[in-house]
Formats: structure tokens, sequence, C-alpha cells
């Protein structure tokens, strides 16, 4: 089954291009929140990674403290590359599993060959992930605009904070692009674009 990666830096609008996939019946693995539920289905990988880290990752009501994680990875590069090393190929095998279940609309509302996706923004620079998708779609906006968005919907943040987010995600290779979605509109406008990219991709 062919798979189109969806990436794209934070407030650039994937997560919204790909609700505009699921509108239209296509299946699309959220990375980042599949991740946050391996966490809590998966007790292997607690145990694991509470080895790993040497710190109790369970709270009292039985929960996974993502909050305690986040302290830890954000402590040191080193620490996080030690969480991807662990949590990446978990989250290919899971991947994997959902893509061999996963139901494609027929007709297929794209035409051409059918595909699902699969949003996340780091993909695209992890090599384990390579093999995993067929076609890759970038989403892209002005820094400004992304700033705004993120903003709107997270009244808590700092601009500062923003910018820090921004910056800590790593630079996207449009160069390994199959399509560029450039988000800098409004929401019909966007649905257009995406029509129209992945009427063409395969």
């Amino acid at each position: 089954m062919k798979t189109v990666l969806v990436t794209g830096g934070i407030g650039s609008g994937k997560s919204v291009v790909c609700d505009f996939l699921r509108s239209r019946g296509v299946p699309v693995y959220d990375s980042d929140s599949m991740t946050k539920s391996l966490y809590e289905r998966n007790p292997e990988l607690v145990r694991l990674l509470e080895n790993t880290f040497r710190r109790k990752l369970v709270r009292k009501d039985g929960g996974f403290d993502r909050a305690k994680l986040s302290k830890i990875i954000f402590s040191s590069k080193r620490a996080l590359d030690k969480l991807e090393a662990i949590v990446h190929p978990s989250v290919l095998e899971d991947f994997l599993s959902w893509r061999e279940k996963a139901e494609l609309p027929s007709p297929f509302p794209f035409g051409g060959e059918s595909f699902v996706c699969m949003e996340s923004a780091i993909a695209l620079s992890k090599p384990i992930f390579n093999a995993t998708f067929d076609k890759v779609v970038v989403v892209t906006a002005p820094e400004e605009l992304r700033i705004k968005r993120v903003l709107s919907r997270n009244p808590s943040l700092s601009r500062e904070d923003v910018l820090k987010r921004i910056a800590s995600q790593e630079a996207i290779d449009f160069s390994l692009a199959d399509c560029v979605i450039v988000n800098d509109s409004g929401l019909s406008e966007l649905y257009e674009r995406s029509e129209e990219a992945f009427s063409t991709l395969f």
C-alpha cells in the first residue's frame, strides 16, 4: 500500500491538511498522538524507558508521566537521542501494523493509486522511517504567520516560546519533497491546494 508523508513545522498547517484528508476518507496516522498512546498501551516500552533513564515514569494513578519524560529529554541532546533510539522503532512497528489494517475508501477520492498518510514533523529527517513512505508532501507557511497561528491556539505561550519551538525543530529539506503546499491564505484556498496536490501525486 502506498504511503504519503505529510510533514511541516509547527504552525505550518499540516494537521489541517490531514484533517482535510480524513474528511475525504483517507486514513491518516498521527505520529504525535499515536506515540503518546504507545506510552499507555505498551508497558514493555515504558519499562525500557524507566530502565534507560533510571526514573519512575508511571504515576500513582497508573498513567504515564509525560511531563517527567519531557524534563529528562530536554535536559540534554544525549537523552533525546536515547529516547528516539527506543521509541522510534516502536512507532515504526505500530505504524506498519496500523497500515496493514487501514481501510481505504472506494472509489479513492484523489484518483490514481490509493494511499494512506503518516503525519509527522520529524520523520523526514529520521533514517529509520526512510523506507516507510513513497511520497513526501511538505506544508509550509511564512514564519510570522506560523507564530500567529500557534499563539492563537496556545494563549499561554509567548512569542519567545514559539520562536524557541520553531528553532528546536530540524530544518526541512525541501529537495526531498514531491509536493509543497504553501498555506499562506484562507482555509478554502488550503483545501483547493491540497486537492490539487494529492490528485497529482500518483
